[in-house]
């Protein structure tokens, strides 16, 4: 049985979500409304995160910086995904209402609009993303201390303990066991995946999953990751196999992730060389790996809110092509993606204790319900 799969079902027999009080009175396929606090979980990180950025920030005299525009095409992005999502929501209800009704076209999507999306909705849909994207800068800009406040790396004792384990290094391994061609292209692609994979799961939890608690658990998850996974950064310092012995990843043609790969060494040069004037940010660091971390929160998340079965089997098998991609193109050593395992479950339990979830056994409730506001 893989590995991931293996893991669904020992999580499936062990693992339910629920509610501290369940409400009785409430169907059980009627979404119920999340404790007032649960709002604040995304804004409070941002704010804490915010703090220790400017502090941190400077010290090095280095302010806060975003040179990648997360604030600008990147937040832009995402908005406009919302809008998308938001128009495939209202507009074929809206044609399907005029249709049947005989009532004007423009008429039945402005009060559909209206009903669906009162500006309570909008508000609370545009300030979780808000949250997300400045705890999202924060991470970056911490994450590019790490060369100025951890110069020595620990990369040869993880490549030396690694080798004395699997008795070379485990990318060698997946290299000869899956090849340098199509395999090469296709962990490329499912490693970039990532970076729409992370914007899209955020409008979608917020557009258009009806359960309002579900997304404030899902955004306040990805959060927690960024919080947990720059802590991790500073605990072991390292860069990963491809960027201190990358002989070891010549042979592999070229694709999208190799490119990446060389574009964040010239800046992690340029910063080093000149932290102030340079203008950028690093973002090499392999201990713990956040894809594998976000990915398995998915997939945990997934599991726990009863998500449909393929999108269940989706993100499982999603989960070990990620862990497969992260070895095979040397970003990180399986050390980091075991730590990417203890911060994505670690990052689900906390999102849930701070937006009124419960996670517990299996065997005494059979449903998700929530706790009274």
């Amino acid at each position: 049985m893989p590995l991931t799969a293996c893991c669904g079902h020992i999580l499936s027999a062990l693992l339910v979500a629920s509610r501290k009080q369940p409400l009785a009175a409430k169907a059980p396929e009627e979404p119920v409304a999340p404790p007032r606090y649960a709002y604040w979980a995304g804004p409070a990180i941002a704010v804490v995160m915010l703090a220790v950025t400017l502090a941190w920030g400077t010290a090095y005299g280095l302010g806060l910086r975003d040179p990648d525009g997360i604030i600008g095409w990147r937040f832009s992005f995402v908005l406009m995904l919302v809008g998308g999502f938001v128009a495939l929501d209202v507009i074929p209800r809206a044609l399907a209402a005029a249709r049947t009704n005989g009532t004007p076209t423009w008429a039945t999507l402005v009060a559909l609009v209206r009903e669906r999306w009162p500006w309570r909705r909008i508000g609370f849909v545009v300030g979780a993303i808000v949250a997300f994207y400045a705890t999202y800068l924060c991470y970056r800009n911490v994450k590019s201390y790490l060369p100025l406040a951890r110069s020595e790396t620990v990369d040869s004792d993880l490549a030396n303990f690694e080798r004395g384990v699997f008795g070379t290094d485990p990318s060698t391994l997946l290299h000869q066991l899956l090849g340098t061609g199509v395999s090469a292209q296709v962990l490329s692609t499912v490693y970039l995946l990532f970076l729409t994979f992370v914007p899209i799961s955020v409008g979608v939890a917020l557009v258009w999953s009806t359960d309002r608690a579900g997304g404030l658990w899902w955004v306040s998850v990805l959060s927690i990751n960024w919080v947990l996974g720059v802590a991790s950064y500073f605990l072991l310092p390292s860069m990963g196999p491809a960027f201190v012995e990358p002989h070891l990843f010549s042979q592999l043609p070229d694709t999208g992730t190799a490119s990446l790969q060389g574009a964040l060494m010239e800046d992690r040069r340029a910063f080093v060389a000149d932290p102030v004037g340079s203008g950028q940010l690093q973002s090499i660091a392999a201990f713990a790996s956040l894809h594998v971390s976000i990915v398995f929160a998915g997939a945990l998340v997934a599991h726990l809110l009863r998500a449909p079965r393929m999108l269940r089997i989706a993100m499982w098998v999603y989960l070990g092509l990620t862990f497969a991609a992260t070895i095979y193109f040397g970003w990180h050593y399986v050390v980091d993606d075991i730590g990417g395992f203890a911060i994505g479950f670690a990052s689900v339990y906390l999102g849930a204790v701070m937006t009124g979830w419960r996670i517990e056994r299996s065997g005494a409730s059979a449903r998700l319900q929530l706790e009274r506001a």
